[in-house]
């Protein structure tokens, strides 16, 4: 399966595509609704909805009070009744304000209703370091979703995988989370115009390489190959493989290019223990462990709170000669 490319390209901020994904689906679709804080005229903390209530109306562009639980809630039963909410928690660390109605509800209710309740509920939030926005506004909480059975979960790298991404996510009837990078707004990309829509489970070879596997996501994707980069001038042909969906995973290409390098290193913000990273090392030394020449690598962020300085930030966040010193451990084990 691949992603449906229908149009020509031309190049748009990760925010631009977001913003363009959002306005296609609600054109196609007058049940697609969205929900948040200070999504109307502001247009969102990070202006991705900017425009939209103009174009749309406050009755599908909706201001909520300062409450996420409150308003997933209500997106829940707007879902249950046919509607299509796409709820903005301006931080991902707001998610666990509204843990209750996502993780007990909106990712129960088809299973406890006995098929009876479709939930086609999707959350748009941003996580991650850069911005000097400290402990209550950085974290990396998206291994918390791969615990919750009926969540999908996308994070994507490029431009051009947030509009897909998001708009699959939309089209779904059941609940997803799309996990935004606050540093990735402003980069830039080649994007599909029209409908475009990249599925869940299908990862991307974003470089080959025959030496070493290097499998990330996110804003950690540039940072991966930047070190791919750096280890290729050292004769270190690393093949890079961007997840997409953490949930479900694309274990298939992992394993694939697991068995032609023999060697894995996993790059993710989160925090190391119990880390996106932690399953996919356990997963792989259980269904390829022949395949391994060394024990799978980690790179990831520390198990501390974000730090608020941006020194102390910059010493926490996996840097591109953390992931070369890491790929050259275990290359030499």
């Amino acid at each position: 399966m691949t992603s449906l490319v229908t149009s020509p390209t031309r190049t748009l901020t990760y925010r631009e595509a977001i913003r363009e994904a959002l306005q296609l689906e609600m054109e196609r679709d007058a049940n697609v609704i969205l929900m948040g804080e200070d999504i109307g005229d502001y247009g969102g903390v990070f202006k991705v909805t900017l425009g939209l209530l103009d174009a749309f109306g406050p009755e599908r562009v909706i201001e909520t009070p300062i409450a996420e639980a409150g308003f997933v809630g209500a997106a829940i039963g707007a879902a249950i009744r046919g509607k299509r909410p796409v709820v903005e928690l301006m931080f991902m660390d707001f998610a666990l304000v509204a843990a209750d109605q996502l993780f007990n509800q909106a990712a129960k209710l088809r299973f406890i209703s006995g098929d009876q309740l479709r939930i086609p509920l999707t959350i748009r939030t941003q996580q991650g370091v850069g911005s000097g926005t400290a402990a209550q506004h950085s974290q990396s909480l998206e291994a918390l979703f791969m615990q919750i059975p009926g969540f999908a979960v996308a994070l994507p790298s490029t431009p051009s995988d947030a509009k897909g991404l998001l708009a699959t996510a939309i089209r779904s009837d059941d609940p997803s989370i799309v996990i935004e990078h606050k540093m990735l707004y402003a980069s830039k990309g080649e994007v599909p115009e029209g409908e475009h829509l990249v599925p869940f489970g299908q990862a991307a070879i974003r470089r080959v390489g025959s030496d070493l596997t290097l499998v990330s996501y996110s804003r950690s994707m540039q940072t991966v190959l930047g070190a791919a980069e750096e280890l290729a001038a050292s004769g270190i042909e690393a093949e890079v493989i961007d997840l997409r969906t953490i949930m479900p995973i694309d274990w298939d290409m992992v394993l694939e290019s697991v068995g032609k390098t023999g060697h894995l290193v996993v790059v993710h913000e989160g925090h190391r223990t119990g880390g996106v990273g932690a399953e996919i090392a356990a997963r792989v030394a259980e269904l390829a462990g022949a395949d391994l020449r060394a024990p799978v690598g980690r790179v990831c962020g520390l198990d501390i709170p974000v730090p608020y300085a941006a020194s102390l930030e910059s010493a926490w966040l996996p840097q591109q000669p953390d992931v070369v010193r890491g790929a050259k451990r275990v290359l030499a084990r």
